[in-house]
């Protein structure tokens, strides 16, 4: 059987139990803490659905329930291996292909889930591509304004155009920060069991 493509949402979730093991409330709470609902909508009925068909296809597993005072009881989950071999292959694909844009917000937002060198490699790549779409994209403007094609018929071309340019110079910048040492990459690096970070997981649980 074919593996079911993750959904963003998915990715999230399986990042989230990369970090720790959690009940799907505190996962919610934690995405919100962290702005994520600004990259994809999340509601506690998508939560827990993507929560079930993520144990469906075995790529988190129940590891207990909990229950404080009256509140409901509280599941919590698991990463599995197939888990966290899944999430790395969905970042390995998006943050590379540039026909996803709303994917790659996702996938550049967990890409400290993968090595340094390998995040390197695979923005170089999209760089490159890029680079291509960009002079794909003048040759084909230009062209239309030979015709002459209407201004008013090319505003969605020129702004994908500003598009590009934009993530180009950008891209090529963080290529060099990522470059330098200093600049932290991955978990250990960004202090997983910092005050803050502590802080910010007790505060979801509540």
């Amino acid at each position: 059987m074919t593996a079911r493509r993750l959904t963003p949402l998915s990715l999230m979730v399986l990042a989230l139990l990369d970090e720790d093991d959690m009940h799907p409330y505190e996962m919610l709470r934690l995405m919100k803490q962290r702005h994520d609902d600004r990259m994809l909508s999340v509601t506690n009925g998508t939560m827990y659905h993507t929560v079930a068909r993520l144990q469906r296809d075995g790529l988190i597993a129940e590891v207990g329930v909990d229950r404080e005072g009256n509140r409901p009881e509280r599941t919590t989950y698991t990463l599995l291996p197939s888990g966290g071999d899944a999430m790395r292959s969905w970042l390995r694909d998006e943050l590379e292909r540039i026909d996803r844009p709303g994917d790659f917000r996702i996938a550049l937002s967990e890409a400290h889930n993968l090595p340094r060198d390998e995040v390197r490699d695979l923005l170089t790549r999209r760089l490159a591509r890029l680079t291509q779409d960009f002079a794909e994209l003048e040759e084909s403007l230009a062209a239309a304004r030979r015709v002459p094609v209407d201004e008013q018929f090319l505003v969605e071309d020129d702004r994908e155009r500003a598009l590009c340019v934009a993530e180009t110079i950008w891209l090529a910048d963080f290529l060099g920060r990522l470059q330098n040492p200093q600049l932290p990459w991955g978990h250990a690096a960004a202090g997983k069991k910092s005050d803050h970070y502590l802080a910010q997981r007790k505060a979801a649980r509540e």
